[in-house]
């Protein structure tokens, strides 16, 4: 939802991240913000960077703020609630290119506290496990605790996602900002889009272009 502070990218001249803070026995994980991404994504084929609500003027092209703190060879994919199916069979997808399992790390974005410091936004929680439930659906369920709690977050909550995103911190910022709040529980309505932006494409050998 927002680019990484100043907090945030200090964290990638941190000393080496802890193995156990890695996930790296798991095919899938899931983090939160930059520092997140520096613990579960150096080894990942794929990384979803899951914002559900993002801001209007934030880009989503290679461009995006949080590309460049994002380690590893592997794809990133920007993802939501609404292109969900679509970003999980992406991911099948290329699993099946690479012949071998894919790892995958979900980095939720989160949002930026009234001091600066990152906070927790449930909607980017939502989304996380919205994608999870669907990579599960696909045959792609060895997960983390992190995601397997998003997922449980989202499949508990299916029914009042919309009226949760509306509802939210995130989401009454947007409002507050002059977005409606139609505008805002769109972002809630899940598979309603195909379109799966690849904010960078994977560096590995052989990789797939960007869509």
């Amino acid at each position: 939802m927002t680019p990484p502070t100043d907090r945030d990218t200090a964290s990638s001249s941190a000393p080496a991240v802890p193995a156990a803070h890695r996930q790296a026995k798991y095919q899938v994980r899931f983090d939160w913000g930059t520092a997140g991404a520096i613990a579960v994504a150096a080894d990942a084929d794929v990384v979803v960077w899951v914002d559900a609500l993002p801001l209007p003027t934030e880009p989503t092209e290679p461009e995006h703020p949080a590309v460049p703190h994002v380690p590893g060879e592997g794809a990133v994919l920007a993802a939501g609630l609404t292109n969900a199916p679509a970003v999980a069979r992406w991911i099948l997808d290329e699993q099946v290119r690479l012949g071998r399992r894919a790892m995958i790390a979900l980095v939720g974005a989160g949002a930026t506290a009234s001091d600066g410091s990152p906070r927790f936004a449930v909607d980017d929680l939502l989304a996380a496990g919205a994608v999870v439930d669907e990579l599960a659906s696909l045959g792609i369920d060895y997960c983390s605790p992190e995601a397997a709690a998003a997922s449980a977050a989202f499949t508990g909550l299916r029914g009042a996602v919309a009226h949760l995103l509306t509802a939210s911190v995130s989401g009454q910022e947007s409002i507050a900002a002059g977005a409606a709040p139609a505008e805002v529980a769109a972002g809630g309505r899940l598979g309603s889009s195909d379109t799966v932006t690849v904010l960078r494409a994977s560096r590995q050998s052989g990789a797939r272009p960007p869509e």
